[in-house]
């Protein structure tokens, strides 16, 4: 920490606990990445598993279940939408007293927020009230996410040896599978062993009070590494802090932009293998939510295979090339797969574990693959807002454009929508060259 910023209790307590003087290793902070991210993707899968088999019958169950659906995706999108008004908020509270006390703030407004919609009573307790309050907690979901930035990602990507960076970059993206296996097998359980009203009337909350038991752990393994003096020496010599938000994108505008829309494909992919796929079974099929939820978590132990190949295979071939291939497969993808949904229980099971396959491959590169061509003084900032926007047009909409196309048109027109996401992915690539040579 700089001398002008001041130290905040929950600082001064974990930099006392743990600053025994040893130097950490580039390892430690990886497991503080992955217990990191793997939170906040547990958060954000028991959110996006609600939003289908609980949100349409609790708080929209004034219209039918595809509407309701719909209506819940909605409220689900507000979260990107709020996630660059959370980075401009902690980036004054990071300026001002610093990365610890601004991520304790945001994990603890995450947490709140998820908790809260634990208490949330339905639609035919308060009325439209419990549409608002639920559209509330999500939003305060979407700040704590922009706040939750702590450049610990873009920190090991920056002391990775320079033939491993591939391995490194992918490292962060492992959160998002353990996080999916996780909420995926909880809610199989409870909705396995519960009969369906009171699963509807309190099974359903208790993911929510195991996410905000999670937050807090990892806040503890977070702080762990932003507090010590080593690391906040290592941010202050890359001078990964933050920088006013206007200044950077007047600056860094077309890095963000670029970056924004690189890795459409995988974020367009996150989704069509994660919450469409349960939407759409859940709907127009008799599958039970929990075996498919246990296909889910299956495939998504292969993500974590795929992920790791991802860094091996980057390093190898360059992360533009895999960035490359892999848009190109999903787009081959989109041809044909999401067909795959209608063809019984081996046909939605190929589809989740190929869809897994690719979308690890993918999403393991296509984190921060901009991050170097930032300016210094701008690549805190730059890549927390360039992360912002990725999810937002990559991921935001996605569920319910997904799910409305594929009921007024067919599956294969949710296939477009994947297609759409390849497109942007590749034209991105091709049209800045220079990372190509800047990121292999």
């Amino acid at each position: 920490m700089t001398d002008s910023v001041p130290e905040t209790r929950p600082e001064r307590d974990a930099r006392e606990l743990h600053d025994d003087g040893h130097r950490i290793a580039p390892g430690e902070i990886a497991i503080g990445v992955v217990v990191g991210r793997t939170s906040e993707f547990f958060d954000f899968f028991v959110y996006a598993i609600a939003s289908v088999l609980v949100f349409p019958q609790l708080v929209f169950p004034f219209v039918d279940p595809l509407t309701g659906t719909l209506y819940s995706f909605g409220v689900f999108a507000l979260a990107f939408m709020a996630r660059p008004v959370g980075t401009l908020i902690f980036s004054a509270i990071d300026r001002a007293y610093g990365r610890g006390a601004k991520l304790t703030v945001a994990l603890f407004l995450l947490g709140g927020s998820t908790a809260a919609i634990a208490f949330l009573p339905g639609y035919n307790s308060i009325g439209i009230a419990s549409v608002l309050l639920l559209a509330l907690f999500r939003m305060g979901q979407g700040v704590a996410l922009g706040g939750s930035w702590d450049g610990l990602a873009s920190l090991l990507a920056l002391n990775a040896p320079e033939k491993r960076r591939g391995w490194y970059a992918m490292i962060p993206q492992l959160g998002a599978p353990l996080g999916l296996i996780v909420a995926s097998l909880l809610f199989a359980f409870l909705t396995a062993v519960l009969p369906a009203e009171d699963f509807l009337s309190w099974g359903w909350r208790y993911p929510f009070f195991v996410a905000f038991a999670i937050n807090v752990v990892a806040l503890f393994a977070r702080l762990r590494i932003v507090v010590t003096p080593e690391y906040a020496r290592l941010f202050e010599n890359r001078e990964l802090q933050p920088a006013p938000i206007l200044e950077t994108i007047r600056s860094e505008w077309r890095v963000i932009a670029i970056g924004a829309f690189a890795p459409l494909a995988s974020f367009a992919m996150f989704h069509m293998v994660t919450v469409f796929p349960l939407s759409w079974v859940f709907l127009f099929t008799d599958e039970t939510p929990a075996r498919f939820l246990l296909i889910e978590a299956v495939a998504a132990a292969l993500g974590v295979g795929a992920i790791i190949a991802s860094g091996l295979l980057a390093d190898r071939f360059g992360r533009r090339s895999v960035l490359g291939a892999t848009a190109a497969a999903i787009a081959a993808f989109s041809g044909f797969a999401p067909q795959l949904l209608d063809a019984g229980e081996a046909g939605e099971a190929a589809f989740m574990l190929l869809g897994f396959v690719l979308l690890g491959l993918s999403f393991g590169q296509s984190s921060g693959a901009l991050s170097s061509r930032f300016s210094q003084a701008h690549r805190y900032t730059g890549s927390a807002l360039t992360s912002d926007l990725a999810w937002l047009f990559g991921a935001g909409f996605a569920p319910a454009v997904a799910l409305w196309l594929s009921h007024e048109f067919g599956l294969l027109a949710a296939g477009g929508y994947l297609l759409s996401g390849a497109i942007c992915t590749l034209a991105a690539l091709a049209l800045n060259r220079e990372l190509g040579r800047r990121i292999e």
